[in-house]
C-alpha cells in the first residue's frame, strides 16, 4: 500500500516537472536573431540619442547601421541630424513624436535620406518608437524627406506571390532605384505561407496579434508563436514558413528590406538554397 502511494507520488512529480519545463521552454535556436521578444531583451545606451530608452535589435558597429526600439521620455527633444551621413526611418508604435513641424502619432512614418540637415525631434508626452539607422545606397532616388500615417493608407494586395491568399500590405517607402523597401503586411485569420526565402535581408517586428512561424534551419523546421513585440532579422535565402505557419486572428507586420528583393516559393524545408 505504502509502496504504491510512493510509485503514485513519484508519478504526479514528473508529471509536473514535465509540465513546469514545458509550460517555461523558450524559442527554439536559430543562428540568426528569429522568435526575439523585444520586451525580454536589456536595456541598450543609444549614443545619438540621449534620455532614452532602447532595445538594440540588430546593428552592425562597422558601418553603424542599427535597428532599435525606443521608448522617449516626456519633454524629451533632440535632431535627427545626430547621424550625419546615416538615413533615419522612424514609426510611431504609441504616443506621438514630432519631426520638424510634422506630429507623429501611433502609425506615423518618416524617411530622413542619408546627407539631410536633419529635424529637430520633440516629444511633450513620451513615445515609443521603432528607430533605424541606414548607410547611403548610390542608388537611391528618395533624396527628400518621406512623411506619412499608416493609418491613412489603405490595404492593397502584395507584390510578390507568398503562396496565401489572406495577406495584404500598406506600402510606406517603396525606392525605385536602389529596391529598398518599408511596408506593413496584414495576416488574416486563418492564412497561412508557403515555404519561402528571400532573396534578400528582410527584418520584422509584430505590431498586433500573434503569428506562428517555422524558420527551415539546416532542413530541420524549428516553429514557435510570435506575440505583439515579436522581431526577427531574417537572411536572405533562409526557409520560412510552411503548413505550420499560421495565425488564429488578425495580425500586423513592421517589415523592412534594405535593397530590392525576389521571393522564391520552395516545396518544403530544406537545406538553405546556395
Amino acid at each position: 500500500m505504502k509502496s504504491d502511494l510512493g510509485r503514485r507520488l513519484s508519478v504526479f512529480v514528473v508529471a509536473i516537472i514535465l509540465l513546469v519545463s514545458g509550460c517555461i521552454s523558450g524559442p527554439p535556436s536559430v543562428p540568426y536573431p528569429a522568435f526575439i521578444a523585444v520586451d525580454d531583451l536589456p536595456d541598450a545606451f543609444v549614443a545619438g540619442l540621449p534620455g532614452v530608452r532602447a532595445k538594440q535589435l540588430a546593428g552592425d558597429a562597422r558601418t553603424r547601421r542599427s535597428s532599435t526600439r525606443i521608448q522617449i521620455p516626456a519633454d524629451w527633444e533632440f535632431s535627427s541630424g545626430a547621424s550625419p551621413g546615416l538615413s533615419v526611418e522612424v514609426f510611431v508604435l504609441a504616443g506621438e513624436l514630432r519631426l520638424g513641424e510634422y506630429a507623429l502619432t501611433e502609425g506615423g512614418y518618416a524617411y530622413v535620406p542619408p546627407g539631410s540637415t536633419g529635424l529637430p525631434m520633440r516629444s511633450d508626452n513620451g513615445a515609443l518608437i521603432l528607430y533605424f539607422l541606414d548607410t547611403a545606397n548610390d542608388k537611391s532616388v528618395i533624396q527628400t524627406p518621406l512623411i506619412t500615417n499608416s493609418n491613412l493608407l489603405g490595404w492593397e494586395s502584395p507584390i510578390f506571390d507568398f503562396g496565401s491568399d489572406g495577406l495584404s500590405i500598406k506600402e510606406l517607402r517603396a525606392d525605385p532605384g536602389s529596391g529598398a523597401r518599408t511596408w506593413l503586411l496584414k495576416v488574416d485569420s486563418g492564412a497561412n505561407q508557403s515555404w519561402q526565402y528571400s532573396s534578400q535581408t528582410l527584418e520584422g517586428y509584430l505590431l498586433s496579434g500573434s503569428v506562428v512561424d517555422t524558420e527551415c534551419v539546416a532542413g530541420e523546421a524549428a516553429t514557435y508563436e510570435y506575440l505583439s513585440g515579436g522581431y526577427f532579422h531574417r537572411p536572405p535565402g533562409a526557409i520560412h514558413g510552411g503548413p505550420a505557419a499560421t495565425t488564429s486572428a488578425s495580425a500586423v507586420w513592421f517589415l523592412r528590406a534594405s535593397a530590392s528583393e525576389q521571393i522564391e516559393l520552395v516545396p518544403g524545408c530544406k537545406p538553405t538554397p546556395d
